[in-house]
């Protein structure tokens, strides 16, 4: 098994690297500025780097190379390390396209898109023009079952109309979400649960979408994107809107979450490795009791579980990727449920030791720990629980010794 990079890829990292150094870690406190003047838009240092990454080439790295002509050019397994770099700060992935859920939506448009779709929505997304949104969690069933979905989209004639209520709908709240792919039932008495739901494009500006409040993470509002509660009342949007067609929602569904899953990963390891590094300058610079804090044995046993665990997940994710570009996703769908296990719960660990050492600053607004602390425990529930991994990759490792 070889991890090691091509002298392509090790040049893209260097860059993604050097772009962070230069633009990315020296503008954090003028986003947050920004931020605050006006949540929901895109802070204007946002926007000025992005234009910067895109004229450098640093610009859509996430589509592999199986998406053709939408292709990054890059497989999953060399995008990995750029997904890395990029996840050491929150916002950093939309720098170079490649945030969720846009990526996923994108990923859905190349994959399963009709070519009007893939002109009205995919084309503008890749240019990093619009934002977009997935609405698929409700609040009134256990999302985690996505049979469980009871947004009602009916036919009426030409048009299909839309009836349920959604939250924590990633991304709804930014003023340039201009797309939102909306799963719900279209054929709720099908015996098989898994074709009851399609998948369905609504517009933001379509009539009776209601954006209800942003859903608070922690008590973080996650702003620009943010997390909304959504309604639709009676929502009216044309058959041509359906996406791949009628009763193919979970098919898509599953599609886009495997390909999203392993990207979060890459991205905690990312936040891990980033606050590791927090951690060992902060030793390095503190002192207790008469001496640097990085003298004591407590503080050096932390980093080193920290980079053992990084390192132990790091491997896994890149397993993983490898295993998808040669073999398809399918196949590596037990090592993407082992990595969506473990990649939050250690970046979680790891997060929490340099909010320990920073004492009470890791717990406040002026370091980044508490934020990516509180995005990691949301990964424990996003693209699915990790009870729901759990339980399916028990269940697969079991079939493998059956009688």
């Amino acid at each position: 098994m070889d991890f090691e990079y091509s002298d392509k890829v090790k040049g893209l990292i260097e860059q993604v690297r050097a772009f962070m150094d230069e633009h990315v870690y020296p503008n954090q406190d003028l986003f947050n500025e920004q931020l605050s003047q006006e949540r929901w838009s895109t802070p204007p240092i946002l926007d000025e780097l992005k234009a910067k990454a895109k004229v450098l080439g640093l610009w859509n790295f996430f589509l592999p190379l199986s998406y053709g002509e939408y292709s990054g050019g890059l497989t999953n397994l060399e995008y990995a390390p750029l997904a890395e770099e990029m996840g050491k700060v929150g916002w950093a992935p939309e720098v170079f396209n490649c945030a969720a859920p846009d990526t996923g939506n994108m990923e859905v448009l190349a994959k399963y898109g009709n070519e009007e779709q893939k002109k009205q929505w995919l084309e503008p997304l890749l240019a990093g023009k619009i934002r977009s949104a997935f609405a698929m969690t409700e609040p009134e069933v256990a999302s985690s079952d996505a049979t469980n979905i009871e947004t009602q989209i009916v036919r009426d004639g030409d048009e299909y109309v839309i009836n349920g209520r959604k939250f924590y709908i990633s991304g709804a709240c930014r003023k340039t979400c201009e797309i939102m792919i909306v799963m719900g039932k279209s054929d709720p008495e099908n015996p098989n649960r898994h074709m009851q739901q399609s998948q369905v494009l609504v517009p933001m500006n379509t009539p009776g979408v209601t954006i209800v409040r942003p859903m608070q993470v922690f008590g973080y509002d996650d702003a620009p994107e943010g997390h909304a509660e959504v309604i639709f009342e009676n929502v009216r949007v044309p058959v041509s809107n359906i996406i791949l067609g009628e009763g193919r929602g979970f098919e898509v569904a599953q599609g886009r979450l495997g390909p999203g899953r392993i990207h979060h990963c890459m991205r905690s390891v990312g936040a891990a490795q980033r606050a590791l590094e927090l951690m060992c300058k902060r030793a390095n610079s503190r002192v207790v009791f008469g001496q640097p804090m990085s003298k004591n044995q407590s503080v050096r046993e932390d980093i080193a579980r920290s980079a053992c665990q990084i390192e132990q997940a790091r491997l896994m994710t890149l397993k993983a990727a490898q295993k998808m570009d040669t073999a398809g996703n399918k196949e590596a769908k037990d090592l993407i449920a082992m990595i969506k296990i473990v990649a939050p719960s250690m970046a979680l660990d790891v997060i929490d030791r340099a909010i320990q050492i920073h004492g009470a600053a890791g717990v406040s607004q002026d370091t980044s720990l508490a934020h990516a602390y509180a995005g990691q425990r949301t990964l424990r529930l996003a693209d699915g629980p990790d009870q729901v991994h759990m339980m399916q990759l028990g269940r697969n490792l079991m079939k493998q010794f059956e009688d």
